[in-house]
C-alpha cells in the first residue's frame, strides 16, 4: 500500500487519474485491453474528471465494470449510480468496449448471476474506489464478509451508510435512502491487480485512520487494502488529518 497526500480534492483527483490512467496504458500496451472498476459518490469527482482528459487512450479497448447500486431505485433517481456513470463517464466516451452497469431494479439475485458471470470472463487491471465514513469498501458495509467468493452480492446498508448518502445531499431525507444493495465483493475487489484509492473530505478522517493504520478487520473493511500488493491512497490534507506521522 502506498500512501500520497495532496492539498485539496482536485489535486487529489488529478493525481490519481493521471496514475490510474497510464496504468489503463500499460494494460493496453502490454495485453491488448483493459478492464476497469469505476466507482461513484462525490469521492470520485475529480478522478473521474481527469480521467476523461487523459489523451491517448484507446477506449474503445477498455471494458468497465462498477461497485455498486441501489436496489429499487429507477434509473432516472439523482442518487442512481448508473445515471452519475452515464452522465459523467460513459456518454463523454462513446466508444468504449463495453460497460456493465448494475440494473437494480431487476431482480437482485438473477443479477448478481449475470454481473459475476462477466467479471470472471474479465479479470481486472485497475479499480477505482473510496472509503466510507463508516469504512466501507463498495457497499461492503461493517462487518463486511471477507470469506465470499460471490463476485457480486446483495448486502444490507447500515445506518452511518445511509446516513452519508443523505449528507451527500443525494437524498432528501433518511427514509428516501434505501436499506439494500448490490455491491461488489471484497475478494473481487482485491483481485484487481491495481487499485486507485481516492478518499477526500475531513469527514473521512476517521475511516481513514481506523481502515489504514488499524487492524485489519472487517469491523473497518477497507483495512483489506492493506493486504493488497498494488494499493495506491490519495487523500487530501483534511482527509489524512488524524493519521499518525508517516
Amino acid at each position: 500500500m502506498n500512501l500520497s497526500i495532496y492539498q485539496n480534492p482536485a489535486e487529489l483527483g488529478q493525481k490519481a487519474g493521471k496514475t490510474g490512467a497510464e496504468l489503463i496504458r500499460k494494460a493496453i500496451q502490454t495485453q491488448g485491453f483493459a478492464n476497469i472498476i469505476l466507482a461513484t459518490g462525490t469521492s470520485q469527482f475529480e478522478t473521474l474528471k481527469q480521467l476523461l482528459t487523459e489523451k491517448d487512450i484507446d477506449w474503445s479497448k477498455v471494458t468497465v465494470f462498477h461497485l455498486d447500486e441501489y436496489i429499487g431505485l429507477p434509473i432516472t433517481h439523482p442518487a442512481s449510480f448508473r445515471k452519475y456513470l452515464l452522465e459523467r463517464f460513459f456518454n463523454p466516451i462513446p466508444q468504449l468496449k463495453a460497460y456493465h452497469l448494475i440494473d437494480g431494479e431487476y431482480d437482485p439475485e438473477k443479477e448478481c448471476e449475470r454481473l459475476s458471470t462477466l467479471i470472471q470472463k474479465h479479470p481486472i487491471d485497475v479499480a477505482f474506489v473510496g472509503i466510507g465514513e463508516n469504512g466501507h469498501l463498495a457497499f461492503n458495509d461493517p462487518p463486511a464478509d471477507f470469506e465470499t467468493e460471490k463476485p457480486y452480492l446483495v448486502v444490507n446498508l447500515d445506518h452511518a451508510c445511509r446516513m452519508q448518502q443523505l449528507g451527500e445531499g443525494w437524498f432528501p431525507n433518511l427514509e428516501a435512502v434505501p436499506t439494500q444493495a448490490i455491491s461488489m465483493s471484497i475478494r473481487q475487489i482485491m483481485k484487481s491487480k491495481s487499485i486507485i484509492c481516492s478518499v477526500p473530505d475531513l469527514r473521512k478522517a476517521q475511516a481513514v485512520k481506523d481502515c489504514l493504520q488499524g487492524e485489519i478487520t472487517n469491523l473497518h473493511p477497507a483495512s483489506i487494502l492493506q493486504e493488497h500488493q498494488d494499493c495506491q491512497i490519495f487523500l487530501d490534507r483534511p482527509a489524512s488529518s488524524l493519521l499518525n506521522k508517516l
